[in-house]
């Protein structure tokens, strides 16, 4: 089950600049205009429209301290 969060768009906002806002990457836009199929065709946004973010998990591995080298702990 895909989790979503809200952002509110400003007016003339663009899609990776939001991505930008929310990932701290304006590479992961593709998700967000996926999961808004309303605004898709737009390249700028309107202000105020409440977009669905997707979540975006954690990728990176946990590895527990006693696993790690000492100097890395």
């Amino acid at each position: 089950m895909e989790e979503y969060t809200s952002y509110q768009t400003r007016d003339g906002q663009r899609w990776d600049a939001i991505a930008q806002a929310v990932y701290g990457s304006p590479y992961g836009y593709e998700g967000i205009v996926f999961a808004n199929p309303d605004y898709r065709h737009l390249l700028q946004l309107p202000g105020g429209v409440l977009l669905r973010i997707p979540v975006v998990a954690d990728t990176e591995p946990t590895i527990p301290k006693e696993l790690l080298p000492p100097w890395k702990r």
